[in-house]
């Protein structure tokens, strides 16, 4: 953590509810809004208390097996995918979803990165030019160029920072989708969010060489 106030200058701020990026009240109360609760059921999932209003799964949805087109469970928290949406599974369910997409059907895919190569500055750890290339060449690969790179970090940088420092998570190993989603909440109005959302999901499948594209 060092190395970020020093890269910065940041100074402890006593009169401000985040000690490092001065996060408010509200947003220090409300980042962290988890992923409501999932009943896996034999060909349907039971969803409730979903907190990402856009989504489909908001407030409560059942989803047959029928509408779910992937499922990763590979890393993190796991997803479903359905038609223009990405649903989050507790990582406690792994098995257990698992044998849902076995006895369904359902194909498997691996995690989309981008959005981890996207947030990779905002962890807490050095970010190196090294890093920074190497990233530059992961997110190339598919279809996020540096213009856009930059364009999605002067949105969402100083929100990440916030919600992983000031917060104290000091998450060092990855940030994503939840993460930058869970970051914005808290700072967009209802149509601003709504937006973001619908690009944010956009940015995560966007993958020409894995099956995230037939999503």
């Amino acid at each position: 953590m060092n190395f970020i106030k020093n890269i910065f200058g940041i100074k402890k701020n006593k009169t401000s509810n985040g000690a490092f990026f001065s996060a408010t009240e509200y947003e220090m109360k409300n980042f962290f809004c988890g992923i409501g609760k999932s009943d896996i059921q034999e060909n349907k999932i039971s969803i409730t208390e979903y907190p990402f209003e856009p989504s489909i799964a908001y407030p409560e949805k059942i989803i047959s097996a029928s509408e779910i087109k992937l499922i990763t469970a590979d890393f993190g928290l796991c997803r479903i995918y359905v038609d223009k949406d990405i649903i989050f599974i507790s990582a406690e369910q792994k098995t257990k979803l698992l044998k849902f997409a076995e006895m369904n059907k359902i194909r498997l895919t691996k995690h989309s990165w981008n959005w981890d190569w996207i947030l990779e500055p905002y962890l807490d750890t050095e970010f190196t030019s090294d890093n920074e290339k190497r990233i530059e060449k992961c997110l190339t690969e598919v279809g996020i160029d540096k213009i856009e790179t930059e364009k999605i970090r002067s949105e969402v940088g100083k929100q990440m920072y916030k919600y992983n420092f000031d917060t104290m998570l000091w998450d060092w190993c990855s940030l994503g989708l939840y993460d930058v989603l869970s970051a914005m909440r808290v700072k967009y109005n209802e149509n601003e969010f709504r937006e973001f959302y619908k690009r944010a999901i956009e940015i995560d499948k966007r993958n020409k060489n894995t099956l995230h594209n037939t999503v």
